[in-house]
């Protein structure tokens, strides 16, 4: 998957993208109905973007496309659990400190997103200033993180 697009998936499958900075992979999971979606979120806010057509961009409507694609396949919302990861800070030395970096605040409006559709915030592998590849697989729920710092762990 590539940087602000979108999966829904069903057991056995897995769903994965590469190359997180400060994207931010939000994955949703209904153990369940065994569905679970994944988006990797470009940007905190649609006013950050001239191009707002595509939800699967901005972390405040990624998260209600989730819920409607994985609604379509039969997930329901009460059952819904959440995992995030990436938000580094990948270029801070280079950057002002002043004010949050692109990550952290893609962090914060993922959080927000969730809380904002009543998903718990079961696992998370955030900040620091390394990127992360995430590899999602819906028949368990798990959520693999990998990176060259830390090699792979399991959120």
């Amino acid at each position: 998957m590539r940087v602000a697009d979108f999966a829904v998936a069903a057991t056995p499958e897995s769903i994965v993208t590469i190359g997180l900075g400060s994207c931010v992979a939000i994955t949703l999971h209904d153990a369940v109905a065994g569905i679970g979606g994944l988006a990797h979120v470009l940007l905190p806010s649609e006013a950050m973007s001239r191009e707002r057509e595509n939800r699967a961009k901005f972390a405040g409507t990624a998260v209600p496309l989730l819920i409607e694609q994985m609604q379509a396949r039969g997930a329901r919302l009460p059952r819904m659990q959440a995992k995030l990861a990436g938000g580094a800070s990948m270029f801070a030395s280079l950057i002002a400190t002043q004010g949050l970096q692109m990550g952290e605040r893609n962090v914060m409006a993922a959080r927000a997103a969730l809380q904002v559709a009543g998903i718990p915030l079961v696992g998370q592998d955030v900040g620091g200033d390394f990127g992360r590849s995430v590899y999602f697989t819906i028949a368990d729920g798990l959520m693999r993180v990998r990176s060259v710092r830390r090699g792979e762990i399991i959120v």
